[in-house]
């Protein structure tokens, strides 16, 4: 498409701060009314004269997939947010670029293949049935899938990742990522960044939880190498932190220890965000919906009557697929995902300059009309094979795309489908809260309850 001289559309603003005010109270909806209002390429201004900044958001496939796949060495993971992301977390598989994000997927990619990740399905199952079984024991029935499903996807997940040593990783991890995530929007997103030396009260709230997070995965990783040293018997295990150790390079290179809990980190944080926010839609969404309901309770229960659900039952559950495929369309846990222009491109017919800062954003282009008749109506149905053919490839991206996307895609719909399949297959679900406010932290989340009545059947 030929390049245009106009000025890039946006939102005016206030004169003084530009769109601050809507983007730090309302994100969620200030983009959607932008491409509404503005078109698939809009232009940002925020904060104060002096301080003032541009950014792009670019929200139709063709332009998400020139950011995120065909030009996506012109888009690095460069600005504040990502910044604050790996001084908090580290320099791990979400947050690194270039050599060092090369060589740690070159090591990493092989403990994510299908086969190995349907190594932990009964693992998973096992943490579903212990939710179900503590769901029978809750008065009255009432539980908030937001909370309960965070509280399951962490506990999964260091699982998978920690093996024995789960319980009392699960008890720092749970009280100290809140605070760090907190931290890390407070800061990523400040017109002005203080010093993390400064012992401001913000600062040493940071300071105290990243060394909570750091010192509980910098021991389990010590002892591990210590019994391996030893020989202490490890030789079998499989969890994925004795398996992100053993990784070798054709070249015998390895990650060091840093490394190792850089990974765990970043693993814990993607790992458990997203795999709730998406669990906890879907229950909610189908709680609202009792036709899709019946019809996912159904499959559910024939599928997996009287057992416990293993890897093969994920393509034997497509109706559960579509479900979490839907609600990931309508509530993608990485709603918004920033970038910065290398040099100046063309997107949709309108020049971004070297340098510029970029979002994509999934909660948009996954809600765009011209790609989703209706499309702040739930159905699963969007996702049937045919359908999914039809549609252009960058229209739903809830695990990005590229070379960067998401190398835990699998891990993520075998630990949702079949954790959804033993909720449906135990419980009646009913909707207590029928609408829920939306916030935008490092993840989407709820910002207030999401109530569910939940009722054993036999």
């Amino acid at each position: 498409m030929a390049a245009t001289t106009a000025v890039i559309p946006g939102p005016a603003g206030n004169p003084l701060v530009g769109s601050l005010f809507e983007l730090t109270r309302r994100p969620l909806r200030t983009y959607l009314a932008a491409r509404r209002d503005h078109g698939d390429v809009v232009r940002f201004v925020v904060g104060p004269p002096g301080l003032r900044m541009e950014f792009y958001g670019v929200f139709s496939p063709e332009g998400v997939h020139q950011v995120l796949g065909s030009e996506a060495a012109n888009f690095r993971k460069e600005n504040n947010f990502y910044d604050e992301l790996r001084s908090s977390v580290g320099n791990g598989l979400l947050t690194s670029q270039d050599t060092d994000y090369q060589r740690q997927r070159r090591l990493i990619q092989p403990l994510f293949t299908r086969r190995r990740v349907d190594g932990y399905a009964d693992a998973l199952a096992q943490e579903a049935q212990a939710l179900a079984e503590r769901w029978r024991a809750v008065p009255g029935g009432v539980v908030d899938a937001s909370e309960e499903m965070s509280r399951f996807a962490l506990r999964a997940v260091a699982r998978i990742l920690f093996g024995a040593d789960v319980d009392e990783a699960v008890e720092v991890i749970n009280r100290s990522f809140p605070v760090l995530g907190e931290y890390i929007m407070e800061r990523g997103f400040a017109p002005v960044r203080l010093p993390r030396t400064w012992p401001t009260p913000g600062n040493r709230r940071g300071a105290e939880a990243q060394r909570a997070l750091y010192g509980i995965c910098d021991r389990i990783i010590a002892e591990r190498a210590e019994r391996a040293t030893r020989g202490g018997g490890d030789e079998d295990a499989d969890d994925l932190l004795t398996l992100l150790g053993r990784a070798r390079g054709d070249d015998g290179e390895q990650l060091d220890a840093d490394e190792l809990r850089d990974q765990v980190l970043v693993f814990l944080l993607a790992g458990h965000e997203t795999t709730a926010t998406s669990l906890a839609f879907a229950l909610h969404l189908l709680a609202k919906h009792p036709e899709q309901r019946k019809l996912a309770q159904e499959e559910a229960r024939a599928v997996l009557a009287g057992r416990a659900p293993t890897a093969a039952d994920l393509e034997r559950l497509p109706y559960l697929t579509r479900v979490l495929k839907e609600a990931m369309r309508l509530f993608p846990a990485a709603a918004l995902i920033g970038r910065r222009a290398v040099e100046e491109t063309v997107i949709d017919g309108h020049v971004i300059p070297a340098g510029a800062q970029l979002v994509v954003a999934p909660l948009v282009t996954q809600r765009h009309p011209g790609h989703w008749p209706d499309p702040e109506r739930f159905d699963p149905d969007r996702f049937l094979p045919e359908e999914e053919k039809a549609r252009h490839r960058y229209a739903w991206f809830p695990f990005g795309g590229g070379p960067r996307a998401c190398i835990g895609q699998h891990f993520s719909m075998l630990e949702s489908v079949l954790t959804l399949g033993v909720l449906l297959r135990d419980f009646d679900v009913e909707v207590v809260d029928r609408r829920v406010a939306l916030a935008q932290g490092i993840t989407l989340r709820a910002a207030s309850a999401m109530r569910v009545r939940v009722t054993a059947v036999d």
